[in-house]
This record gives structure tokens, C-alpha cells and sequence, in this order.
């Protein structure tokens, strides 16, 4: 009686000492998943913490800006272009003005007359090069209406001239013309397609709608 009570004691605490080894397996490997999460989690806050520290930097802010901006640039107390932008901003370090919202462009003759026009949904002006680039949805008109669209332009400001790589289309009163690459004097009065596509005639389309 007594050896049958001990040996059920063995066994019972055998299955109690393996309910906790088994208790304790499951403990540790929780607590491992645990750590591990949180590891992660830590590190995925530090790079996030990281990336808003460099949006955030003072070197990628802007070193001044300016609302609803208007600049007259003049050469020999003559002005020669009128620039507003819904933002200006100026980055003195990196030597450029962004208009991240648009910028519209007046050219002038000496005589205060407006010969030419640009405008863009964005701009960007570097002024150690005296350059600038327009994108997006860029038009030049010039004073005789002829209209350039296009998505990307360069405005040589020191040679007074515009080009492009990128896709052009031209509409004078008379035809449409399209191709690839432009080079342009200023006013957009002598221009050339470096690579022609196409040639629709204005005129020919009239004279088509007005026999139906």
C-alpha cells in the first residue's frame, strides 16, 4: 500500500513537473516572439523617426519664401521680364528658386510691349547657371498668338533662348505642327522643330467642315 501511494506520487509529480517544462516552453518562445516584435517595431520607428529628420532637416528647407510673388528683372533700367508665382522658395545653399505651384513669365520689348509669354504648373531657377526650367503643362505664346505646348522647356536667360528635348506641339492660325525637340529665340518668333512628326493644316480642316 504504502510503495503503490509512493510510485503514484512519482508519477504525478512527473506529469506535474512536465506540464511546467512544457508551460515553460511556451513561455519562453512567447517572450522570444515578444522581443522580436518589439525589436521591429523599435527599428521601424527609429527609420521613421530617422526619414521625418530628413524632411524635416534645416538643410532641405528653404532659406527664404515668399507668397504670391512678383520679380521684374530689368537690364539698362529696362524691363525685361515680369515673374509672379503663387510660392516662391529660395534655397541660397543649393543656388536655385523653386515655384513648386507655377510661375507665369512676361517678356518685354524696349518699348514696355509684351512679346512673348510662359507659364507652367511648376518651375525651377538656377541662378549660378541662369537657367531655368519649366514642367508640366508648359505654353509659350508669342505676340503673334502662335502657342507652344509642351511638358518640359529651358529658358536660357544669358543667350536669350528656349529648347527642349521633349515632345512639341505648335498651333499657329494656320497649322498645327508636332515633333520632338525645339530650339526657340526668347520671344518664340523664330523657331525650329529639331524633329518634325506631323502637320496638320487649319485651313484644310475648314474647308473640309464647311462642305459637310
Amino acid at each position: 500500500m504504502t510503495g503503490g501511494l509512493s510510485n503514484g506520487s512519482m508519477i504525478d509529480k512527473f506529469k506535474i513537473s512536465d506540464f511546467w517544462f512544457q508551460v515553460g516552453k511556451k513561455i519562453r518562445l512567447y517572450f522570444l516572439l515578444f522581443t522580436f516584435y518589439f525589436l521591429l517595431f523599435l527599428s521601424s520607428c527609429q527609420t521613421d523617426i530617422q526619414t521625418i529628420n530628413q524632411l524635416t532637416s534645416v538643410k532641405n528647407l528653404p532659406s527664404e519664401s515668399m507668397k504670391d510673388a512678383e520679380i521684374m528683372y530689368s537690364d539698362s533700367a529696362k524691363v525685361k521680364m515680369k515673374l509672379t508665382a503663387p510660392q516662391l522658395d529660395r534655397y541660397v545653399e543649393k543656388q536655385y528658386i523653386e515655384f513648386p505651384q507655377g510661375v507665369k513669365i512676361l517678356f518685354y520689348n524696349d518699348s514696355m510691349k509684351v512679346t512673348s509669354q510662359l507659364k507652367a504648373d511648376y518651375g525651377i531657377r538656377y541662378e549660378k547657371e541662369g537657367k531655368m526650367e519649366a514642367k508640366r503643362n508648359v505654353e509659350v505664346v508669342n505676340v503673334k498668338g502662335d502657342k507652344l505646348n509642351t511638358e518640359h522647356l529651358i529658358w536660357d536667360e544669358a543667350h536669350g533662348k528656349i529648347y527642349t528635348e521633349a515632345f512639341v506641339k505648335i498651333t499657329t492660325a494656320e497649322e498645327v505642327l508636332l515633333g520632338d525637340g525645339l530650339e526657340s529665340n526668347q520671344d518664340f518668333t523664330k523657331y525650329k522643330i529639331l524633329n518634325p512628326t506631323g502637320t496638320i493644316s487649319l485651313k484644310d480642316e475648314e474647308a473640309d467642315d464647311e462642305k459637310k
